[in-house]
């Protein structure tokens, strides 16, 4: 084969030097033709465009072109000429073509037919080579490029928190234990030796990296987490994950409307990079998977997102109830947790934008938020977004030394597990504020998938850990 640098097929249809020799290389995504002429349809994951190779079939060895069916690796060597035929404006004429790699038609499972995504989640490994898959993980990467521009842009510092942590920053204890016991033996009689454990204590992996982004607040100003978190909640619902990416920031000196605008303006941001850097992606999936992508991502965008307070929220519930709007969860006033479907009501429904609603009681929410002076209800500024329900769950977060450790006492929780955190209110406490984005439920809203398994590359649910 002739030696010449290979070309991402992103890079040829980009710029396509009509009349020169490329080299691409890639999986077929189809095969055609008849006995003169081969179509083949290969595919590198750099788009989710193909680029058509045309095989004039006498010029090559008819064991090869036999071998070469769906999901086999090539590279192919070839003149890049203007295509005749129709939804191509360019394509290959080989002159050389190498088998990397066979597939077996007989057992290669992505053939040229729809897929379920139940069947799909059973093949996660081969998944990612579907159009689909394709361009839900390139959305994913250029959300995260957002993410961290759009804080390094406005001054906010990239803050590693740990993994393993001895906290429970939700207060729910939905955590998975990390340890190098083996609790079968050293527990059998109820009582397990955590001295004698690697950290010498009960660790567990976080369920969020708030409290220790919030010192990283308190020394460096504003902050931001990116990483891994984990819940041992047994949720088998298409809005859970046991293991899913959070992006937390922290910043000192913010009061609850500050911390409304940064949410609106963070979120806004993440979506209009969607919109001018995978448009070509967004197209495909607002064409197979969601009609109304596009428009949705548009209208969030465009929209003032609407702030509403918890009462008023519950207020507008309550009557649509009475109206006969039906539930599947009934909702019985103030005080109540809202479900998916109330905030989507609010949402979908009644503003047709998105919404961020503040004000919770108490009782539903963290211990570490700054409550109003009704002594009923927190500062929270969650926001709802259509499709999804809350996206960002954010707070300002209660600076007192005394109102704080009177919180986590009255919730049973223990006093000595967050002396450390308790110490950023006693030595030079500062008003401060922050919120949690489940990167899954963003990645989830910008791509228009239905379901939070199929927008990270390998779910973690409960009884299901594979590849």
């Amino acid at each position: 084969m002739e030696s010449i640098r290979r070309t991402k097929i992103a890079d040829l249809l980009k710029q396509p030097a009509i009349d020169t020799t490329v080299n691409v290389k890639g999986w077929v995504r189809s095969k055609r033709g008849n006995k003169n002429v081969n179509f083949i349809a290969l595919n590198d994951g750099s788009s989710i465009k193909n680029v058509q190779v045309v095989v004039d079939v006498e010029n090559f060895d008819a064991e090869l072109l036999k071998k070469i069916t769906t999901g086999a690796c090539l590279s192919v060597v070839g003149k890049l000429v203007a295509s005749q035929g129709a939804g191509q404006s360019v394509e290959i004429q080989a002159s050389d073509i190498e088998l990397y790699g066979e597939a077996n038609p007989d057992e290669y499972p992505l053939q040229k037919k729809g897929h379920s995504m139940e069947f799909l989640r059973e093949i996660a490994h081969l998944r990612l080579r579907t159009n689909t898959f394709g361009a839900v993980m390139r959305i994913r990467h250029n959300m995260a490029i957002a993410i961290h521009r759009y804080f390094h842009e406005h001054g906010f510092y990239y803050f590693n928190t740990p993994i393993i942590t001895a906290s429970d920053a939700e207060g729910a204890g939905e955590m998975f234990q990390v340890t190098t016991l083996d609790l079968a033996r050293t527990g059998a009689d109820g009582d397990v030796a955590y001295d004698k454990d690697f950290f010498g204590k009960k660790t567990n992996l976080t369920v969020s990296g708030q409290l220790e982004g919030e010192l990283g607040a308190t020394a460096l100003g504003a902050i931001y987490t990116f990483g891994p978190t984990f819940r041992a909640e047994n949720s088998n619902t298409p809005r859970h994950l046991a293991e899913f990416w959070m992006i937390e920031p922290e910043v000192a000196f913010i009061d609850k409307d500050d911390l409304m605008d940064l949410e609106e303006d963070f979120i806004k941001y993440c979506v209009q990079w969607a919109l001018d850097n995978c448009m070509d992606d967004l197209e495909f999936l607002n064409k197979m998977i969601d009609t109304t992508l596009l428009d949705t991502l548009h209208s969030v965008v465009k929209e003032d997102f609407v702030r509403l307070p918890y009462t008023e929220g519950v207020k507008i519930l309550e009557e649509a109830q009475a109206k006969g709007h039906k539930f599947e969860f009934p909702v019985t006033g103030w005080g109540m947790d809202l479900a998916s479907e109330h905030e989507r009501f609010l949402v979908e429904e009644y503003f047709k934008r998105p919404v961020i609603m503040t004000d919770y009681p108490s009782e539903i929410k963290a211990f570490y938020m700054k409550k109003n002076a009704d002594g009923k209800t927190m500062q929270g500024t969650d926001v709802l977004f259509p499709r999804i329900g809350e996206i960002i769950g954010g707070s300002v977060r209660e600076e007192s030394y005394e109102k704080l450790t009177n919180e986590i006492k009255a919730r049973g929780m223990e006093l000595d597990t967050y002396k450390w955190y308790l110490d950023t209110r006693k030595f030079g406490s500062c008003p401060h504020g922050g919120f949690g984005l489940g990167f899954e439920r963003l990645i989830l809203f910008v791509t228009g998938m239905q379901n939070i398994r199929d927008v990270i590359p390998f779910p973690r649910t409960p009884k299901n850990a594979e590849f």
